[in-house]
């Protein structure tokens, strides 16, 4: 049951609690294989969008006996992450007026394995789609130099996140170091409008190639999930030619086109979660492209 279904989440566009627990009951047919058993933040808005929100990772208290919880180590202590593997876990969620679903790139119970590497291109502005769009589609031709297929979802936010599906048999560190060396490879070919400083004082306007969501507890904007922005957009799967044509950017899909963009489309990441791939032979290429310069 959700409480105050008339709660206004999203001032500028009238989208209530109601509704985003609505549409994550719509939506986790094709969400839920991309999420479940990964351990989530919650990004909470008590008050709507309009107002600060808040991360929360632990949920030691005030949560259903059902609620699907892991325990994992942080420095000094424990927390208990809580897992989203069925839709009344998605609606618990939205009850608690998470807007967006952060999870790990791992799933339970291989935590110190990820299944997917995650790159996240950052524009420090949004004022040249084409350069975001040259920059994505360049990662994603480097990628297949690795032999790696990659697929593309919107970041709901400035940016687009890249993914690369992984066969869960490296650790943490072996795929951060070679999501940092495919991002170094990247921004030396295009150093003019790439870089891998996280500081925006430091870009010079530059798109930050972000691959810092491949650490332990690192997190990043579950597929299909709303970000807390006006117009609820959604960070969404699209095709590499849509990119092409230009016809899609960060926030063009929403909590209120979602629909008929999942009866048109499907869900585009469904193979992704059969095309996993070893890191041993793109390890081995890397290598030899960073002797190379």
């Amino acid at each position: 049951m959700i409480t105050h279904p008339d709660k206004i989440l999203f001032p500028d566009d009238g989208i209530t609690k109601g509704e985003l627990a609505s549409y994550y009951e719509a939506i986790a047919p094709v969400m839920l294989p991309h999420l479940r058993r990964r351990p989530i933040t919650m990004e909470r808005y008590h008050r709507g969008i309009g107002a600060p929100g808040f991360f929360q990772k632990d949920v030691s208290k005030g949560f259903p006996e059902w609620l699907v919880r892991v325990e994992v180590p942080k420095h000094g202590g424990t927390v208990h992450h809580p897992i989203a593997n069925d839709t009344r876990s998605l609606l618990w969620l939205a009850n608690q007026n998470s807007i967006t679903i952060h999870v790990w790139p791992s799933r339970t119970p291989n935590l110190y394995n990820p299944d997917i590497c995650i790159f996240d291109l950052d524009p420090s502005n949004e004022d040249a789609p084409g350069i975001l769009r040259k920059a994505a589609l360049n990662l994603r031709d480097l990628l297949e130099e690795f032999g790696l297929p990659s697929w593309i979802k919107t970041s709901g936010s400035k940016g687009f996140h890249i993914a690369v599906p992984l066969d869960g048999k490296s650790d943490f560190g072996t795929v951060a170091r070679f999501a940092q060396g495919v991002a170094k490879v990247l921004v030396n070919r295009d150093p003019e409008n790439l870089t891998q400083e996280f500081m925006k004082v430091d870009r010079g306007g530059r798109i930050l190639v972000d691959t810092g969501r491949n650490g332990y507890s690192a997190t990043f904007a579950a597929t299909y999930t709303v970000r807390a922005k006006p117009g609820a957009p959604v960070s969404a799967p699209c095709t590499w030619l849509e990119l092409e044509r230009g016809e899609v950017g960060p926030k063009t899909f929403t909590l209120r086109t979602m629909a008929q963009r999942i009866s048109t489309v499907g869900d585009l990441w469904a193979d992704m979660l059969r095309k996993k791939r070893s890191l041993k032979r793109p390890l081995d290429r890397l290598k030899t492209l960073s002797a190379a310069g």
